[in-house]
């Protein structure tokens, strides 16, 4: 399959915001791709070369990639970084030095050899995989093989993706529509191919199966040890009598721990962890490895926990920030351990000795855990209790409180009550302390934009464009300008953390009327806290929800200090989270 094939459908997708538009360009890439490139197909438009929870990152530093463009063309780096200051963009940059080789040739430039996907896709997976000695000119040359080959657009594409910028806008909810069409017919299939996802996060293998096998394929895809289950997530309401309701009058209550979200597989003597954005987190944390071997009676599992740094001396249980030292360590990792401890609270079992536990309703799979697991003093169940009565609930909750939780996680215990892998729906609720009409609880935020410093500021970016996301939409919608809370620190490092997220307009999933200086892809998360939530005319946050007309801004924001870099933008606050706190504060001050 041609390469070139791909960019003309990547052209056509870069040209339009409306995901529809985008969807048919998909379907018929796919319906016209072999089933032998498929899975290379989607790795690409993905922007990346394998799955995530794989670990094994394409990004090539922007200095080898100009000197790979110089190595292909001839034309001298200082006027590619001339380039590059002018465009911004690496892929524009090689497009135009390809065209610019060519005006210099005193023929018309046809080659006869032609740019595959396939080749495309090899020598990408050996840059990737380059190490050692040598391994920095290997991948310059690599990359300079295709340019050569490469026609302008091929080159626009192939820079973009080399160096983690294809900026296609494409959410995998869209390849997940694309592909049920594509092989299956129909979007009504959908539903059997995004369960197939959730619990087996892997676009291109299951792109491969739909292509070779269609949706009864799909449908025979299994949990696999080593190969994580996108996590079950919890909606949120704001008070106890709301969520026993939604509960039908008896719930489940369990500590909501401020932690390190880790699903652990274990397979006789071999451990993976991973956190909920699928990262592999095992070589970073030995001690839960050794711990989990320790604590599981059984042969194979999988379990979904929280991990919580603990002060040894006291037992105390410390905020998330600690724990975020242990995270992507590749040095020091065995004092790391030493120095930021931590106890594995196991909530939830999904699999077990080949079993799928996904259909078991919510307290089988509990008391599958526990007469599986020993607990020690590194691996402890999540702390909980049954309950229908609002004060057992309240002084379970103020204790929960005091012993350094968020707040609860009440989990429904009917029939109904499976392992929603993947879902945030009112299986399961959060329920954090002081709904107050202060806002006394932080939300989650994504960066959309930026708008440039003055006064002291200037240099830097003088505030953030935050935004929540819809996910009925599968969009972010724009709740605040954030620019309090910062350090001076932070605020002079914002532009070197978001140059690489930059983007020359603002991104097709992000809907805002305000007209931000600097956008960019909808990536980074930020804790917000604010004074409290108002109706806006300007923010596009749940807006004709409440008031026609209207949306949800937060007044007087200010940053936290912490990055929520273990969420992914769709993890974030939702806007019918926001709905429901305004609605809150709106019954609260009836009161």
């Amino acid at each position: 399959m041609e390469y070139r094939k791909l960019a003309e459908v990547y052209q056509k997708i870069e040209s339009t915001t409306k995901r529809l538009e985008m969807t048919d360009y998909l379907v018929a890439l796919f319906s016209s791709t072999s089933k032998d490139v498929i899975d290379k197909v989607v790795y690409l438009t993905q922007g990346k070369i394998y799955p995530d929870y794989m670990g094994i990152e394409l990004g090539l530093a922007e200095k080898l990639a100009l000197k790979a463009i110089t190595r292909a063309t001839g034309i001298g780096e200082k006027e590619l970084q001339t380039m590059l200051q002018k465009h911004g963009d690496m892929g524009i940059v090689a497009e135009e030095a390809i065209k610019k080789k060519r005006q210099l040739t005193l023929f018309s430039f046809e080659s006869e050899e032609r740019l595959s996907v396939e080749k495309v896709y090899d020598n990408f997976v050996k840059i990737a995989r380059a190490s050692g000695e040598g391994s920095q000119d290997k991948k310059i040359n690599l990359l300079a093989e295709l340019l050569n080959i490469a026609e302008p657009l091929e080159a626009r594409y192939i820079l973009r993706t080399v160096v983690g910028k294809l900026r296609l806008g494409i959410a995998d909810m869209t390849l997940l529509d694309a592909l049920s069409i594509a092989f299956g017919g129909s979007k009504e299939l959908r539903e059997f191919v995004e369960r197939a996802y959730n619990i087996h996060p892997d676009l291109g293998y299951i792109a491969k199966v739909l292509a070779d096998k269609g949706i009864a394929g799909v449908k025979k895809i299994k949990i696999q040890l080593g190969i994580p289950v996108r996590a079950m997530l919890a909606e949120r309401l704001p008070s106890l009598e709301e969520i026993l309701n939604k509960m039908g009058g008896k719930a489940a209550f369990e500590y909501k721990y401020d932690g390190l979200r880790i699903q652990a597989h274990i397979k006789n003597d071999k451990v993976w962890l991973y956190s909920r954005r699928l990262e592999n987190l095992t070589e970073q944390f030995p001690d839960v490895v050794a711990a989990i071997k320790e604590a599981f009676k059984g042969n194979e599992a999988i379990f979904d926990g929280e991990a919580v740094p603990v002060d040894i001396n006291t037992g105390e249980l410390l905020p998330f920030q600690v724990v975020s030292h242990r995270r992507g360590r590749k040095y020091g990792i065995e004092k790391a351990v030493e120095e930021y401890p931590v106890v594995l609270f196991l909530f939830d079992i999904i699999y077990l000795n080949g079993e799928d536990l996904t259909r078991v309703p919510y307290m089988e799979r509990r008391e599958i855990l526990e007469k599986n697991v020993e607990e020690t003093d590194r691996i402890k169940f999540a702390t909980r209790i049954v309950s229908s009565d609002i004060a057992e609930i309240k002084e379970f909750f103020n204790k929960a409180i005091e012993d350094g939780c968020e707040g609860l996680v009440a989990k429904n215990t009917g029939p109904e009550s499976i392992y929603r892998a993947g879902a945030r729906e009112f299986l399961w609720i959060k329920y954090k302390r002081d709904y107050r009409a202060e806002m006394a609880d932080t939300i989650d935020l994504v960066v959309v934009g930026a708008f440039a410093g003055k006064g002291r500021r200037k240099g830097t970016y003088g505030a953030l464009l935050m935004a929540a996301y819809n996910p009925k939409k599968d969009r972010f919608e724009t709740v605040c300008k954030l620019g309090s809370g910062f350090t001076d620190e932070q605020l002079a490092n914002l532009p070197r953390i978001f140059e690489e997220y930059k983007i020359d307009k603002c991104h097709p999933r992000v809907w805002s009327e305000i007209e931000a200086d600097y956008w960019f892809i909808p990536r980074i998360v930020l804790e917000v806290i604010g004074a409290e939530i108002t109706l806006s005319p300007t923010h596009t946050c749940a807006r004709d929800v409440i008031e026609k007309g209207a949306g949800l801004a937060i007044r007087f924001p200010r940053f936290t200090g912490r990055w929520r870099d273990d969420k992914w933008p769709e993890e974030a606050t939702t806007t019918e989270e926001l709905v429901e706190m305004y609605r809150n504060q709106i019954k609260k001050v009836e009161k």
